[in-house]
């Protein structure tokens, strides 16, 4: 990631910023005392008591997934080439309603913590251990470090070292993560979700405004910029890429992934789950208008003169130091702020969730409530210290290198998303069925990636022309598309070739079989889900569930509005 330009703050600023950080202590504070009431047990540390309401889950759903790479990245892109990057964003509308109204029922009715755990249950402990290891691994690499990378710069830009700002986000973050679990990242992931749009807005309209409006900004950036679907050829946002290969690539981030679907498990109910899904589908309509569009109103403004812009990653920071006025700018920082400490509380939450449930509880099952517990938070201390060790080595790793190692993600996450839509959909497929997938899945991935790697940055070291040439120069939303394709095949025709499951390993986990109870449950877990099922909406229940459905369909003509504006 760039450094961003350095930002001139005043005493506001600093005000404002210094308020921020006390507003989240105090939420996290308050957070913390409401989850040590009573006795202290796993599902109140990692899953907030399973008692959260629809409009924390959307918010949190949202403000988890906005990290400062988005603030930065999609303001970059849109500064470089317009709206296209927005197609990412618009289509996770879409995605978040197939979590909450397909995948969230058999989530909560299995009562399981993890994903990991939910792959057991319907296939094997093989599929849990594939996954838990691969999103440990993932998130220590990628997600904690980046983040904490990210706030180090971010801190840089306002005049604080680089190692001093990386180790006030881990210092502030990881305590109210440690001490208040799942419940004080929600919580302040809800104060975090306001400051990062009010602070996005901010910037958006006093942009426009600069330009002299909305029209102004077209004619200046030119209608290019304001075209989402591009052709099949374009490297990076290709429309067969979009339609086919992006749904794969957010049903993994999306539907699958324990950093995102934890905060459905937590809520009171299916109904407040599926609620909060529809919500943040609404949300995530935001970033094409006030993170996508202020980069491409830096670009105007450079093409007018108004200000420098040497890199397209700088459009945010210009844009903030050109504009706003002492005060608004705090806000801004504190937008960035809030970005990348949501981001970094739900991979800590997540991760530590994942080392306990699926790693320690597995090695150890007859573990204490209390110990599952502090197993979690020490885990999280482990996680952070080694996402600081792993940030000097990304100084000697090539940036290309590292490019990949991020990509790698897109190119493991086609077979982990085909074993969990056919686990749902289809009765038939078996646990070898899913191993092959998941194991062929990640060597093909990896190929890909070393194909990449051989190829270089250029795209001139393989030999031109070649199957292997297309193979590593391939976009890679058509390869996840491509590799999706063949994890279905492999994991339809190894299940065939083997027999079909045992009908306890599948009730209740597919849609055949969904009025039967899953099996091998205890009395306790049986009725939390029985709790968890039911509706809480009491005589107006039908009026909501109608409500769900009609807000449902609004989001979908809004995601259709928008894909037909910008063509």
């Amino acid at each position: 990631m760039e450094e961003i330009e350095q930002l001139a703050l005043g005493l506001t600023d600093w005000a404002v910023i210094v308020g921020y950080f006390l507003i989240i202590f105090g939420v996290a504070a308050w957070a913390t005392i409401k989850e040590r009431q009573g006795t202290e047990d796993s599902a109140d540390y990692f899953l907030a008591g399973r008692n959260v309401g629809w409009f924390v889950i959307g918010a949190s759903l949202f403000a988890s997934n906005i990290g400062s790479e988005h603030l930065i990245g999609l303001a970059g892109t849109g500064a470089s080439s317009g709206v296209a990057v927005g197609q990412f964003e618009v289509l996770a509308s879409i995605i978040l309603l197939l979590l909450g109204w397909v995948f969230v029922p058999f989530y909560v009715k299995s009562g399981v913590f993890t994903m990991p755990e939910f792959l057991e249950r319907r296939y094997s402990s093989g599929a849990r251990w594939y996954l838990a290891t691969i999103s440990i691994i993932a998130y220590v690499l990628t997600k904690i470090s980046v983040t904490i990378f990210a706030g180090g710069v971010v801190f840089t830009a306002i005049g604080v070292p680089f190692w001093t700002g990386a180790l006030i986000v881990v210092g502030v973050t990881g305590a109210y993560t440690i001490l208040g679990g799942l419940r004080a990242v929600l919580y302040t992931d809800l104060v975090q979700v306001f400051v990062l749009i009010g602070g996005a807005i901010a910037v958006t309209v006093i942009g426009i405004s600069q330009l002299g409006g909305w029209g102004e900004l077209q004619a200046a950036a030119g209608q290019g910029f304001f075209d989402m679907w591009k052709p099949m050829s374009h490297p990076n946002f290709p429309w067969t890429g979009i339609i086919f290969g992006a749904p794969i690539l957010g049903v993994w981030y999306w539907c699958t992934d324990q950093f995102i679907v934890q905060r459905t498990l937590s809520a009171k109910n299916i109904d407040n789950a599926r609620r909060g899904t529809i919500f943040a589908g609404w949300l995530k309509l935001l970033p094409v208008f006030i993170f996508v569009i202020p980069g491409i109103v830096a670009y105007a403004l450079n093409q007018q003169g108004a200000l420098q812009l040497a890199d397209p990653d700088q459009a945010l920071p210009v844009l903030v130091g050109a504009l706003l006025p002492v005060g608004l700018r705090g806000i801004v920082v504190a937008g960035l702020l809030a970005a990348l400490m949501s981001s970094l509380s739900s991979v800590f939450n997540s991760c530590s969730t994942l080392v306990t449930w699926d790693v320690y509880r597995e090695l150890k099952p007859d573990a204490s409530e209390r110990q599952l517990v502090w197993v979690g938070r020490l885990s999280t201390i482990v996680l952070t210290l080694l996402g600081l060790a792993w940030i000097p080595l990304m100084d000697s790793i090539s940036g290309q290198l590292y490019t990949y190692l991020q990509s790698v993600q897109g190119y493991i996450s086609p077979p982990i998303a085909a074993v969990f839509l056919l686990g749902i959909f289809s009765k038939r497929v078996n646990a070898r069925g899913a191993m092959a997938s998941l194991l062929s899945g990640f060597v093909i991935g990896a190929l890909r990636l070393v194909m990449e790697l051989v190829n270089g940055p250029a795209g001139d070291s393989l030999p031109s022309g070649t199957l292997l040439e297309t193979f590593a120069e391939m976009n890679f939303l058509h390869f996840a598309f491509f590799l999706f394709v063949v994890c279905v095949l492999i994991l339809i025709g190894v299940s065939i070739l083997t027999g079909a499951p045992s009908g306890h390993k599948v009730a209740g986990l597919t849609f055949a079989t969904a009025d039967e109870d899953v099996a091998g449950l205890s009395e306790e877990a049986r009725a939390d889900i029985a709790v968890a099922t039911a509706s809480s909406d009491g005589d107006d229940d039908g009026a909501w569930q109608r409500l769900d459905v009609q807000f449902t369909i609004a989001l979908l003509v809004a995601v259709a509005a928008i894909w037909i504006y910008f063509s």
